[in-house]
């Protein structure tokens, strides 16, 4: 029985991965480091310190020698200057009804702070469980964010449905055995293909999600197979 939904924050809850993008793109210009926009869509999901090391070797930067640490805090400065916060309005209409019914979980990959800040302005009280990037050791692509979002709950991980919009996040849904709902919010549906199911945009979404009784048995069969094909 589906118990829980939980939802990716940017692209999914809100309209904010453009604004990472940009801010991690005047930090890297300010500092003479060159970087693809492409690569923070296509990372998506990921924790930050992943995103901007990946980058940096990218540029052949030696991480050895180099402060890391200083270019995030000055990426966090970044965001928190040009972000306008945006909240996706279906999504936003739709969780009163589904918190009568399920219990919801934020389980993203952006830093701590930005996450709590995002959540409070836009979807104070919402929520049961909020996990940010720096609240697990292995982010997305592996499972541990969601599967500690169960293990909070106290829940299996057939008892999850996840909303998500990115292929790591996609990724970390099906290695954890959790039903992967997806919306293409900034990148191809074929990156998304893996994903159980998957909507045009985000109207589509909200009329899924307050649809679930029918979603359910579809997440039942989908984790009845992928139970049915990691053992045989």
């Amino acid at each position: 029985m589906l118990k829980a939904l939980i939802f990716d924050m940017d692209g999914v809850l809100v309209d904010s991965m453009p604004y990472h993008t940009e801010a991690l793109s005047h930090v890297f210009a300010d500092m003479g480091l060159s970087m693809d926009a492409q690569d923070v869509y296509n990372m998506e999901g990921s924790k930050t310190v992943d995103i901007v090391s990946y980058l940096l070797e990218k540029d052949g930067v030696d991480l050895l020698n180099f402060d890391l640490d200083g270019l995030i805090h000055r990426y966090r400065d970044e965001f928190a200057r040009i972000v306008e916060l945006k909240a996706f309005s279906e999504v936003l209409e739709c969780l009163p009804i589904l918190k009568e019914h399920f219990m919801l979980a934020v389980v993203s990959g952006a830093d701590r702070n930005i996450v709590q800040d995002i959540i409070t302005d836009l979807y104070d009280g919402i929520f049961d469980v909020v996990i940010s990037g720096e609240d697990v050791e292995n982010g997305k692509p592996a499972p541990d964010p969601f599967l500690s979002a169960a293990d909070i709950f106290g829940l299996y991980a057939s008892e999850c449905l996840v909303v998500e919009n990115a292929a790591m996040g996609v990724e970390a849904a099906n290695r954890a055995g959790m039903f992967c709902l997806a919306v293409p919010t900034y990148v191809s549906k074929e990156s998304l293909k893996n994903a159980d199911r998957l909507v045009d945009d985000h109207r589509m979404l909200r009329d899924f999600l307050l649809g679930l009784d029918h979603l359910e048995k579809e997440a039942a069969e989908s984790l009845r197979l992928k139970f049915y094909s990691a053992h045989k």
